[in-house]
């Protein structure tokens, strides 16, 4: 596709003023014996404008404000030292004293709460933009929370509008959705690790079968739909895990161990240091448990290795490698009767899921001295997927020992590079920033369905000599190939507005070749049909996506920031072919379009509240969804996937955090007490659909309201937490299928209903030990969030009861 002479020349002119001279302030961070201090936070409290010192203890602040501009100089170990410069300001030479003295841990909270930072990204991350878009970070090390087990509720708490699919596997994986967004597997996110993609396979399969633990992470930072200009064109937007950096110690030691209900056992251990110019973090995680309802065993490892080299003040080489293996036995789904009389029980002890996958990233980091900055990400991915079981439909009806499983296969191969410059310029007096990045994907990967064995083991072999006649067979390759060009430029148009327009442009070539099977038998056993559907699909599609962001920050450091961009999903390797007796795909099925857009204010009221509230509406055309119809082919009833119509979702989205003790207590240093509320208030309407079954509808996976509360408490060494979550219905198809709660047969049609949950979180700090313990689901509330159509169900997938862990930490 040939690019448009006038995008050219916008190009062009953005390079010519990236030439601008600017003037910077620089400085030098050391410690008492003059050594430099590297990854030093520096805070501007004037501009809320952050930066970092190097491993040669440099920094440079820029964007400094007229008259004086107060710093903020923090690194865990040290006393936290401020400064008031001016613009004027040269040659800064900063000293770190070192603490003497262990802090409590509620010292340490407030001593890194003196950077007086917001839970949103910077408008300039290394060569990244987030400049007037929604984005939310969480720190890890300020949450008091059931880590252990990854639980999603009160990691992801003063995350806005989410929703959840939550699992009873130790937390193995991560399913967040929202905004009307299907949450399975975060499959509406570009998911990354340290920046990179990790899921099975970006276009074709954007499912995340692994999850980093949460002991292992430093923070977690999202964007919403407004970040597909940068990393890809969903419209869920991007969730990325950053793991902890390397310890400046020539060498750490930490181990965690677990112990918790239904025999939940987990060890979490991590070395890192630094050595000169070479750092390195690795952790090994082991889990292991039984499950609250019979047949729910699993068993998981995990492992990671970070290795880096600083070549210079300027140049750096990092190294990441992931590995994760896990195997679980499924109990299945239940009917509403079944839920409604036991949802403890099974009625499934041959299913089986099995996870195999490795990660690989290389990154090469570079500052020019004209004050800009290069990075080149290369990744891969070599994975499996196995899922083996029974899984009917008919979610009441046995299953029987000695007949065949349904055995589905799944081997992803990728690779890709990602490269991004980012160069910082003033023009006409105002500093600006232009990005201007690159990716390229690859992908062939395979999907295999066939029979599995008779047997109730986890045997992943397929069984085609002991099933010949196995219903639902095909064998598929999906190679992919993406190519995409993005930018991003903040105007400066006064010192406290900017604007921030930006492109991406996408060439996308999705396939799908292989065959499948069609086999119909007597009740005798005996063949009716059997014919072999070779098939060969393409798709290709060139196109621009644009969006726009804006943002005013105001002098009290409050900001009003707001956005809008488009989006695009294409149809997964499931949208193309999947053999199943009771499910049918339209061969009209097309990708889906549409907008994102987002308008609100952040900040913080003095040092006492942090607040962002905002509106926000997606529109998604052409979304695809599935209906429940007379199939067109074999005259008898289906769940059928099609483009369905147009949908809007639009809410209202509050989080406000209040820090009780520096309103009242200001005086009692060792003591700590906020609450928060996470409020969103959403709706939806499909507002065009041909199937009139559908149109008027409310779009599914759309709870009215998703509210969370709490409040932390510390005093000294002690933290807690305690959370309340409510989440009104939500449907689960487009239909708007109301529950049945006579139905014994399925359990996949109907609401997910409202329902609440109470946590509670404790730890203590003593010496080089550190205690936790907690209550998840103090009130034993049953429930469910997933109405699952294949695995791990069919039916529903009952939630967690009440549960209780403890864990120790040792730290040398």
């Amino acid at each position: 596709m040939k690019i448009p002479s006038k995008a050219f020349n916008i190009v062009v002119f953005f390079f010519i003023i990236t030439t601008f001279a600017q003037k910077n302030v620089k400085g030098v961070i050391t410690n008492n014996l003059n050594k430099p201090l590297e990854h030093v936070e520096v805070y501007n409290k004037t501009t809320y404008q952050y930066t970092h010192s190097n491993a040669n203890g440099e920094f440079e602040i820029t964007s400094l404000n007229d008259g004086n501009n107060t710093i903020v100089f923090f690194l865990q170990g040290y006393q936290i030292e401020e400064k008031t410069i001016q613009p004027s300001t040269s040659n800064l030479q900063i000293t770190l004293k070192e603490l003497t003295t262990a802090l409590s841990e509620v010292v340490i909270i407030k001593e890194k709460e003196k950077q007086f930072a917001l839970n949103k990204l910077k408008d300039i991350e290394e060569t990244a933009i987030y400049a007037g878009k929604k984005t939310e970070v969480i720190s890890l090390d300020k949450i008091t929370a059931n880590k252990a087990t990854n639980n999603p509720r009160q990691v992801y708490a003063q995350v806005v509008g989410l929703t959840i699919n939550e699992s009873n596997d130790g937390g193995l994986q991560l399913s967040i959705g929202g905004r009307g967004l299907n949450p399975n597997r975060t499959s509406n996110f570009n998911t990354r690790q340290n920046d990179y993609d990790i899921s099975a396979d970006v276009l074709g399969y954007p499912e995340s079968y692994y999850a980093t633990p949460t002991e292992a992470l430093e923070s977690i930072q999202i964007v919403r739909g407004a970040a597909s200009l940068q990393y890809g064109t969903q419209f869920g937007g991007m969730i990325n895990f950053k793991i902890k950096r390397p310890t400046l110690k020539p060498i750490e030691v930490i181990t965690r161990n677990t112990i918790g209900s239904y025999n939940l056992f987990t060890n979490f251990s991590s070395v890192s240091g630094t050595n000169g110019k070479f750092s390195y973090y690795t952790y090994y995680n082991y889990k292991t448990g039984d499950g609250f309802r019979p047949n729910s065993q699993f068993d998981s490892k995990s492992f990671f290795a970070n290795l880096n080299y600083q070549f210079t003040a300027n140049t750096s080489l990092h190294f990441d490698y992931t590995y994760f293996d896990y195997l679980a036995k499924q109990p299945g789904g239940l009917t509403d009767v079944m839920f409604n009389q036991d949802p403890k029980q099974s009625n499934r002890n041959r299913n089986w899921f099995d996870v195999n996958w490795n990660l690989y990233a290389l990154r090469f980091k570079h500052h020019f001295q004209h004050d800009a900055d290069f990075s080149l990400q290369l990744f891969g991915l070599n994975a499996s997927r196995k899922a083996l079981g029974y899984r009917s439909n008919r979610v009441s009806s046995a299953d029987v020992e000695g007949t065949g499983r349904d055995l589905i296969i799944g081997d992803f191969v990728n690779w890709g590079a990602e490269a991004r410059y980012l160069k910082k310029y003033d023009f006409f007096g105002k500093r600006n920033a232009f990005l201007l990045g690159a990716k390229y994907y690859q992908a062939k990967n395979a999907g295999i369905q066939g029979p599995g064995s008779s047997g109730s083991d986890a045997n992943f072999n397929v069984a085609t000599d002991e099933f010949p006649n196995y219903a639902n067979q095909s064998d598929y390759s999906y190679p992919n190939l993406n190519i995409s060009v993005f930018g991003e430029n903040i105007f400066k148009i006064t010192d406290a507005f900017s604007i921030t327009p930006g492109f991406r442009y996408e060439n996308i070539k999705t396939q799908a070749n292989g065959y499948y099977r069609r086999i119909n038998t007597d009740l005798a056993g005996n063949v009716l049909q059997d014919n072999t559907i070779n098939e060969e699909n393409i798709k290709e599609r060139q196109f621009f996506l644009f969006g726009i962001g804006t943002s005013y920050k105001m002098k009290n450091g409050l900001e009003l920031y707001g956005n809008i961009s488009q989006n695009y999903r294409s149809v997964t390797f499931n949208d193309i072919r999947t053999a199943a007796p009771s499910f049918e795909i339209s061969p009209d099925i097309t990708d889906e379009k549409g907008y994102t857009s987002d308008i609100g204010m952040r900040g913080k009221i003095r040092d006492i509240i942090s607040f962002d509230a905002s509106v926000y509406a997606l529109y998604y055309n052409d979304k695809i969804g599935e209906t429940f119809i007379l199939s067109p082919t074999q005259a008898v009833p289906v769940r059928f996937r099609d483009n369905i119509g147009t949908a809007l979702t639009y809410g209202f989205e509050s989080l406000l955090d209040w820090n009780i003790s520096k309103t009242f207590f200001r005086e009692h240093l060792d003591f700590i007490w906020t609450v928060f509320s996470n409020v969103a208030l959403t709706d939806s309407e499909y507002i065009k659909s041909e199937n009139m079954a559908v149109k008027g509808n409310k779009v599914e996976f759309v709870p009215n309201f998703n509210l969370k509360f709490g409040t932390g408490i510390g005093y000294k060494n002690f933290l807690s937490s305690l959370q309340f979550t409510y989440v009104s219905s939500q449907f689960t198809d487009a239909i708007n299928n109301e529950t049945n709660v006579n139905d014994n047969t399925f359990g996949i049609y109907g609401e997910i209903p409202a329902y609440q949950v109470l946590d509670f979180s404790a730890s203590y700090k003593w010496k080089k030990l550190k205690f936790e313990a907690g209550i998840n689901n103090v009130l034993n509330s049953w429930y469910f969030t997933k109405r699952a159509t294949g695995y791990p169900g069919p039916g529903i997938i009952p939630s967690e009861p009440r549960v209780f862990y403890t864990t120790i930490e040792f730290r040398f």
